[in-house]
């Protein structure tokens, strides 16, 4: 007789035809328990525990090359060191599980409550690094690669459960120890003691223990020198993980009473061999890989990886020549106003390459990049963006009714002291005063075409300008030509006159779509990027039309005119077909060069500050200069050196 599966159900009507009944859903169960069971057991019997437990120290260099193949810089030597756990003082030990796996000393290895969990955010999307235990973090170290998949945490699992039974609790935890990324290149808990605090591990406080602890969360998140947030962060994770030792009885609340100021770590060292330009290049280089791969900084700091950058070698010798020979004159041990001189400079090409930057004297003397700072108001070298707008968007002078075109011929106002208007009438500022158009040195231009006025810097047709367009459409193309959001300024008329404060690099990039025929490419730094040969993805940016052609063209003309015949004549000495435009601030606190030649785009920035607070310091005198110096002259002056130098292919 043949067994048949009575399904749908005989003998029954609608709905619960389809219904199975309580012996069919037995049944599947069953079934279903069994051929799972199989596989679980088929799956752990098969995923062996692989031999080579040292297969982990194989760490190598990370070798930078510039854009035309040869070797910039090689970084990353091998920065671990093994300690047996003896030298590690408990109290270190304790701190790690405290924070990480309190119950590792009683766990199978694994965590059915964090591995429930850590599916489940898998599931969602989320990150399953909270799900692992020591033993699992210490497979994940020495066996896995960083994937985050069912797949990858299955292995772990059975990996975690089989070592478990193989090995030591105490050769577990030293395992682990030595073999975690800290940050700073440095694997290994005795590694993490000297790049942080200068101290073998055996002399580690608990304190101390507790902030090397904290950056086994993410050292990118948490090492407290590398921005306020971090600070911010670690400070909380390591009161945390010490009243987490008190908890479990490890630390006495007595001498957790000792520990109430945040033990904090000595700077990062700068790596040796990456004098002069080559420090900045290299960083840029990394920060890129970072943000546009799926490699992650422990796994970057492993090493491996030849890194090919969009840098030519050429072009930023002759931009630090440049620099070194227009600031010669600057003596700050003679003259106040000489004190705290910072340049920054950025060559990109139009299709977003970043082919040369100044970042300051020395990386090893001053680590700050000058060039991809966001402290620095742009200044008058904003108001092409604004002229880009108007021509593109029209304005709208009355709040009802529809916006009207505007032609590089449109005549404005070019006086000095104009009241700034509104739909609704003067603009009032905070102070309870209408503010007025502000020109360089007070000169009243009469009526003026925008064109002229973009070519001779007339700063007071570009204000009212900004307000006749909308700020905020003027800010959606500042964006849309790459300025990021946080550098963009307040919404006020001084915001159509540069208090955004992009760095040289974005704004170089931005006047790169003026001689692309308005297509923008965001700026990047690195061609393509292998691990021992080997292809990693790399997701580079692609062209937007940030701009119609036509618009482009007529910013592009005015630019062009105003080296010819306007305010930027000394930049004429780049050569032919040059289109530029110099920067200044109200305050006096910045100048600027930006322009470009068809093949590159280029912006230098000048500003003197102390970078421990970076506030802003007057550049009157600058150099011995006369009072009524340019704060544009000498960002003009290196730009046209550099330019005559590298401005061609």
């Amino acid at each position: 007789m043949v067994w048949r599966l009575d399904y749908p159900r005989r003998g029954r009507q609608g709905v619960r035809r389809w219904l199975p009944s309580w012996r069919q859903l037995l049944l599947v169960l069953a079934v279903g328990t069994t051929a799972l069971t199989g596989w679980a057991t088929w799956f752990y019997v098969t995923t062996e525990v692989p031999d080579d437990l040292n297969s982990f120290a194989t760490q190598q260099n990370n070798v930078y090359y510039w854009a035309d193949g040869t070797e910039m810089a090689r970084v990353g030597e091998i920065n671990r060191q093994e300690v047996p756990l003896g030298r590690v003082p408990e109290s270190v030990q304790w701190a790690v599980l405290a924070a990480e796996n309190e119950t590792f000393y009683s766990d199978p290895g694994v965590s059915l409550k964090g591995i429930s969990r850590a599916i489940y955010k898998m599931g969602s999307g989320g990150d399953t690094q909270g799900g692992s235990t020591i033993t699992q973090q210490y497979v994940k170290n020495i066996y896995l690669n960083q994937r985050q998949d069912i797949s990858r945490k299955l292995s772990e699992i059975v990996i975690a459960v089989k070592l478990d039974q193989r090995m030591s609790k105490q050769d577990i935890l030293a395992g682990y120890l030595n073999t975690s990324w800290f940050g700073r290149g440095s694997y290994g808990i005795e590694r993490a003691a000297a790049a942080y605090y200068g101290k073998d591990v055996s002399q580690l406080n608990p304190s101390e223990a507790a902030l090397l602890a904290t950056l086994l969360k993410g050292a990118g998140q948490f090492d407290p020198t590398l921005s306020p947030e971090n600070h911010k962060r670690a400070v909380e994770r390591w009161s945390y993980i010490l009243n987490r030792m008190v908890k479990v009885g490890k630390l006495s609340a007595a001498e957790r009473a000792k520990y109430t100021v945040f033990p904090e770590p000595r700077p990062q060292p700068k790596a040796a061999g990456l004098t002069g330009q080559v420090g900045y290049l290299v960083d840029m280089a990394k920060t890129y890989v970072e943000g546009h791969t799926d490699i992650t900084p422990a796994q970057f700091d492993l090493g491996g990886h030849q890194i090919y950058t969009t840098f030519e070698k050429p072009k930023v010798t002759a931009l630090a020549a440049a620099v070194q020979d227009a600031t010669k004159d600057i003596d700050p041990d003679s003259r106040d106003s000489d004190k705290l001189v910072r340049v920054g400079a950025a060559s990109v090409a139009p299709d977003g390459r970043i082919v040369a930057l100044y970042g300051g004297p020395d990386y090893l003397k001053q680590g700050f990049d000058n060039a991809n700072t966001s402290t620095v108001p742009v200044g008058s070298a904003f108001t092409p963006l604004v002229y880009a707008a108007g021509l593109g968007q029209g304005v709208q002078r009355q709040r009802i009714g529809s916006r009207t075109p505007v032609l590089p011929t449109a005549i404005y106002n070019g006086d000095n002291g104009v009241n700034v208007m509104t739909p609704e009438g003067p603009y009032w500022g905070r102070d309870g005063q209408i503010v007025k158009t502000v020109n360089d040195g007070k000169r009243n231009w009469g009526p003026i075409s925008l064109r002229t006025a973009v070519e001779q810097s007339v700063n007071g047709p570009m204000m009212q300008l900004g307000m006749d367009v909308g700020l905020d459409r003027v800010q959606k193309t500042a964006t849309d030509l790459g300025l990021l959001p946080d550098s963009i300024g307040e919404l006020v008329p001084a915001f159509a006159a540069g208090n955004s404060t992009p760095s040289a690099i974005r704004t170089a990039d931005a006047y790169a779509a003026f001689a692309a025929g308005g297509r923008h490419t965001d700026p990047y730094s690195v061609l393509k990027i292998t691990r021992n040969g080997a292809p990693i993805a790399l997701r580079l940016p692609t062209a937007v039309q940030a701009l119609t052609p036509k618009v482009a063209g007529d910013v592009d003309a005015a630019l062009k005119g105003a080296v010819r015949t306007g305010s930027a004549r000394e930049a004429a000495a780049a050569g032919p077909d040059v289109a530029g435009k110099a920067g200044t601030t109200a305050d006096r606190t910045a100048g600027w060069f930006v322009g470009y030649n068809g093949q590159v785009s280029t912006a230098v920035t000048l500003f003197r500050a102390d970078l421990k607070d970076m506030k802003l310091l007057s550049l009157e005198g600058l150099g011995g200069a006369s009072p009524d110096t340019p704060d544009s002259a000498l960002p003009t002056r290196i730009w046209t050196s550099y330019m005559k130098v590298a401005g061609g292919r």
